[in-house]
């Protein structure tokens, strides 16, 4: 009865004049912070993870395992510890990394650049990974952060369903406000496996998007972060 109540609601709640079914692949963003409910941290993980470890036994069964097979006894636990502890665990701001500042004392005022971040995420769509690599860049306006820490952030933001085009924006203004600074600039290249391993079956294609604040926001900057990246 729910779920028949859950394709009601999708067939009749439109965004720009379209439902759920009418968009269908199509990828959306609705804004920029995660849609998470008003009570998301009303269990807590370990609540959580029985409640998944119940949820997803029942979708095995569904789909007609047999989960009295020593292959698939644990799965539905190694699932809801995988969704919570490791490939979600950005959807809880407990898990936000912690990001010292130090004083600038090089004067080194020209971009940094840390390329070629490696990341896991995943659709928030289908449920399937994105994988990709990241290349942030700033110029300081006094204070420096730890490189590995521009890592973290980027591991953080990704650990959570997504769209690309808002990981990009949430990587970038986490950055601003960090390190007070709109000279910030972030590049996303990504495969998406919704797009390679279902639907059209695209395997050569990937996603690029790009955002530049401040005084990477010319055609002189952009061309100098490229250089770096392409070096």
């Amino acid at each position: 009865m729910k779920i028949n109540t859950l394709e009601k609601e999708a067939s009749t709640n439109k965004l720009n004049g379209f439902s759920a079914t009418d968009i269908g692949d199509d990828h959306l963003y609705t804004g920029l912070e995660t849609p998470m409910k008003p009570d998301a941290f009303k269990l807590n993980d370990t609540e959580k993870k029985e409640r998944i470890a119940i949820l997803f036994e029942e979708i095995m069964d569904v789909m007609g395992l047999d989960l009295t097979d020593d292959s698939l006894q644990g799965t539905p636990k190694r699932v809801a510890k995988m969704y919570i502890d490791e490939i979600f665990s950005g959807l809880n701001p407990a898990n936000k990394p912690k990001v010292a500042l130090f004083d600038n004392k090089y004067k080194y005022n020209q971009m940094l650049v840390e390329k070629n971040i490696t990341f896991y995420s995943n659709c928030e769509h289908h449920f399937v990974p994105i994988i990709g690599k990241a290349h942030v860049a700033y110029i300081s306006s006094g204070k420096v952060i730890g490189l590995s820490k521009l890592n973290r952030i980027v591991q953080y933001y990704a650990k959570r369903p997504q769209v690309q085009e808002r990981l990009t924006n949430q990587i970038a203004n986490e950055l601003k406000t960090i390190l007070d600074t709109e000279d910030v600039a972030v590049i996303i290249d990504a495969k998406h496996l919704c797009v390679s391993s279902r639907g059209i079956k695209d395997e050569t294609s990937s996603t690029v998007t790009a955002y530049y604040g401040g005084n990477f926001n010319t055609s002189e900057k952009i061309t100098e972060l490229q250089n770096y990246i392409n070096s």
